[in-house]
């Protein structure tokens, strides 16, 4: 048995190949795992529990289903989809995580994130994140009409782009400064996140000992998930 992680599938209606390939994912290596963890970004844009998107509700269903199978499922939220609730939450089976956790797996204490917490050379995107998880902000989101939603999430979307298209690749990957500090806060010396679609196990140096830091892919082409095990730590890539 071993448990899964997986980050950044970016489901939306636009790449149904994706979706299929995360539904067979579902119903095929997810029901033999011990647990099941999305690290963020499962979606490409959430603007509210309520949108009836259908993509939604299909996957929703398919995780309820993972779940009544026996396999808990565990929600850290991205930066795409930091707005699901515990609507969808309830809907779908997920426990909803913080921004951190820390696991106990076959004796190894394992930090989990999303990841873009740590990307802080990228100062933009760190006062952006500053200001859309304020509390009251996400509430007058919420409240406005699902078309205006939308509207705002497509603007969105189309900055961040423009915005990322003029960043080189250090500047919105980790600071390892960043990484090393947070191993060592929470007393660490795994650490598995996505966020910055570079898969990758990356050995370094934590408070003098040996650490290891675990990313995740993006679901472009195909499927990546980091299996843990009690024998091994494995980045996982997979045909959808």
């Amino acid at each position: 048995m071993a448990t899964l992680f997986i980050a950044d599938l970016h489901l939306c209606a636009e790449e149904p190949a994706i979706t299929a390939g995360f539904l067979r994912f579902l119903a095929g290596d997810a029901r033999k795992a011990d647990a099941l963890y999305i690290l963020g970004d499962l979606f490409e844009a959430w603007i509210g529990d309520d949108d009836p998107e259908p993509l939604h509700r299909q996957v929703a269903q398919a995780l309820r289903s993972l779940v009544d199978s026996g396999v808990p499922c565990f929600f850290i939220h991205g930066n795409r989809d930091f707005l699901v609730g515990q609507r969808f939450a309830r809907e779908s089976g997920m426990q909803l995580l913080p921004e951190e956790q820390v696991l106990s797996i076959d004796g190894r204490r394992v930090l989990i994130m999303h990841g873009d917490t740590l990307c802080t050379d990228d100062h933009g995107y760190q006062a952006f994140r500053a200001r859309v998880h304020q509390g009251w902000l996400q509430t007058l989101f919420l409240a406005l009409p699902l078309f205006i939603r939308k509207r705002i999430a497509a603007r969105m979307r189309a900055g961040s782009k423009a915005a990322n298209g003029s960043k080189s690749m250090e500047i919105m990957d980790v600071n390892q400064q960043a990484v090393r500090e947070a191993m060592s806060r929470q007393q660490v010396r795994w650490l598995i996140h996505g966020h910055t679609h570079r898969p990758a196990i990356h050995p370094l140096d934590v408070d003098g000992e040996p650490a290891w830091r675990c990313v995740l892919g993006a679901w472009h082409r195909e499927g990546s998930m980091i299996r843990v095990t009690a024998d091994d730590v494995e980045l996982v890539a997979f045909p959808f």
